[in-house]
Order: structure tokens, then sequence, then C-alpha cells
């Protein structure tokens, strides 16, 4: 079971909670004290809940304790702040709780455990959509409710439609993860417009134009934004119109590459693999730059990501009919020891993997020899 904040098992000083109530007796006000401990106990299993960071009874230590006390520390000294001021904390828990959710994802991105993230993602996103009804403007809410729902929507239920061999259900499946994409988008272009009024509906009248106005610290908005734009577009067969929106979703990664290319150790070059290399030339693609774009993801991730050797494969060795290099790169992807040899990849590099297998077990349909 988690850990609750009860006065007999933790002394007060030694708890998130605890400490909180501990410092608003001193205030003035009984009501004061009777609301700041429920306020902070909500916070707390939100925050808990949405990072998987789970505590269990059986892993109490004094390490967790202070570590949990120092990444809860502002929550609470804002809401205590909010109570003594006489002011309804109200506002201030829910920007906090806000600032906390969105700023989290480590806790994800080192899970060797796909299948535990993905039960847990949904609940996190619906959690920081709640948040975002409060504040509608919450720039790093809006970013990882756009990003979110891309990785889950790839990693997961569009992965999962490409391997149903029952067609309808398989239909049925790529609709949703389009839904999932398109939301994924807006959240995007909401976030672009919090400081860019119009950047929306702009976007589309001139889109270099409006890409160019984003600065350096929105490089993630416009990646994720572009991401899942692009993967709706690509599984959006049936809307021909779709094929409308490409250009915008390149003006903003073009937009990103100019700003910082180094950015999440290479994903942008990453997305350049399949972009140059999935359109033939008379539509603007290019092999070669496709080339470079892996050769340079590859040097910026310090080859500790399998997922340029799977988009390449995917796209210039399926294109060019290269079945030696495709089985040879996917093979150097699925070789990699995605549990240890980069934490911080973890996931991504397990997803990846996931995927390797898949078009691996495809060779004979993607290859006429």
């Amino acid at each position: 079971m988690f850990q609750r904040y009860n006065q007999e098992q933790i002394p007060r000083d030694r708890h998130p909670v605890g400490e909180a109530v501990l410092f608003a007796e001193n205030l003035p006000s009984d009501k004061n004290r009777k609301t700041l401990e429920p306020l902070g106990a909500a916070i707390l299993r939100m925050r808990l809940v949405a990072s998987g960071e789970f505590m269990f009874e059986s892993h109490r230590n004094d390490t967790v304790m202070k570590s949990l006390n120092a990444r809860l520390a502002l929550v609470f000294l804002v809401v205590v702040a909010a109570v003594a001021c006489a002011c309804s904390p109200q506002n201030y828990i829910v920007s906090r709780a806000a600032d906390a959710l969105s700023s989290d994802g480590g806790a994800f991105a080192q899970d060797d455990d796909p299948e535990l993230v993905r039960d847990a993602v949904p609940f996190a996103l619906k959690t920081m959509e709640s948040l975002l009804a409060r504040q509608p403007r919450h720039k790093g809410l809006l970013l990882s409710l756009s990003k979110g729902f891309t990785q889950y929507s790839a990693a997961f239920v569009l992965q999962d439609a490409l391997e149903e061999e029952d067609l309808s259900a398989r239909a049925e499946k790529i609709l949703r993860a389009r839904r999932l994409l398109l939301r994924a988008k807006n959240y995007g272009l909401r976030g672009l417009s919090v400081d860019h009024e119009g950047f929306a509906s702009d976007i589309s009248a001139d889109p270099v134009k409006t890409a160019a106005l984003a600065g350096l610290s929105e490089v993630p908005l416009l990646y994720w934004t572009s991401a899942a734009w692009s993967l709706a577009v690509s599984h959006s067969s049936g809307d021909p119109s779709m094929l409308a929106d490409l250009p915008r979703c390149e003006a903003l990664m073009r937009r990103a590459l100019e700003l910082d290319e180094s950015y999440d150790s290479g994903a942008i070059h990453e997305y350049f693999i399949a972009f140059e290399g999935g359109r033939p030339a008379a539509m603007g693609g290019s092999m070669e730059k496709a080339r470079r774009h892996f050769e340079r993801a590859l040097e910026l991730s310090g080859e500790r990501k399998v997922s340029p050797l799977v988009v390449y494969a995917e796209t210039i060795s399926v294109r060019t009919q290269n079945k030696k290099e495709f089985l040879e790169l996917l093979d150097r992807a699925l070789q990699f020891n995605a549990r240890e040899s980069a934490p911080e990849f973890t996931l991504a590099n397990l997803v990846a993997q996931r995927r390797a297998r898949w078009l691996k077990g495809r060779a004979d349909d993607l290859f006429l020899e």
C-alpha cells in the first residue's frame, strides 16, 4: 500500500505533510491549520502517483524521506504562504502542482518495464488535463501533455495497431492513435500560442514566418508539436487533405533544428532521417541528407540510442531495397543492452527494440528478393 502521513508511524518533523502542519500550527487561525494538512496530502498523493515515484512502507528510510522533502518543499511553502496571507490557496496549489507535474518525466524515461509505464501514463495525462482546466495557459503542462500524448500514442497505441492482424481492429486502433496524436498537436500549438498570440492559426497561413517567432526555450514545444502532427498525417491515408499540413510540420521542425540541433541527444536529426528519406526527390526528399542526419543523430547520442538505427533501416534500407543493411542495423539495435548501457534512455531503447523485432519479422514482406 502507498505510504500515508500518519503521526503515529512517522514523526511530523520527518514527513513533508507533517512539516507543513507543524509550520501552520504557529499561525493564528485554527482554520488555517485544519485546511493545510488535507491540501498538502492531496498534492503529495498526486505528485507521487503521477511521477511514478511510489513509496512503499517496506522501503521507507531517512534517505527517501529527505529526498521527498527536497522535491516537495516548494509546493508546501507556497501553500503555507498563501494561508498565512489569509488568501485562498487554491490558485497557488493548482499552479505549483502543475509546475511539479510538468517537470517530471525522468522516472518514466529510466523505467525498464514498458508495460508498467503503459498502465501508469494515462492516469498521469488525465491528472495534468484536470490541472490544465484550471490553468489553461500553463506552458509547462501544455508541453508535458503534447509530449506525453505523442509518446504514449506512438510507443503503445500505434505500435499495437500495426501489430494487429485483424484488419478491422487495426483500423480502429489507428484511428484512436490518430485522435491522440492530434490532441498532442493541439496542446503543442496552444503552448506555442501562450507567448505568441495567434500562433495556432497563423501557422496555417505562413508556416515559415510563424515558426520563426519561436525562441530557444520553445524548442521542445516545436519538436513535440511537429512530431505529433507528422505522425497523424502519416497515418491519415483516408484523409488526403491532411497532406497539406506537411509544410507546417516541416516548418516547426526546421525551426527547432535551427535553434538547437542537439535537442534530446539528436532527436530532431532522427526526425529528418524519415522526413528526408521517406519522400521522393520530386517532393524535396534527399537520401544523402537523410544519411547525414543519421550520422549526426548517432554522434549526438553517443550511440546510446538505438532509435536512429531503426529509423534508418525502416526508411532508407527499405526504400533502397538493401535487405542486408536492414537486417544488420536491426540486429545492432537488438544487441544493445537497453536495460543497463544507457539508463537515461532505457524506456526509449526498449520501445525502439520492440519496433525492431516487429520490422525484422516483416522482412520478407518489405523486400522483393
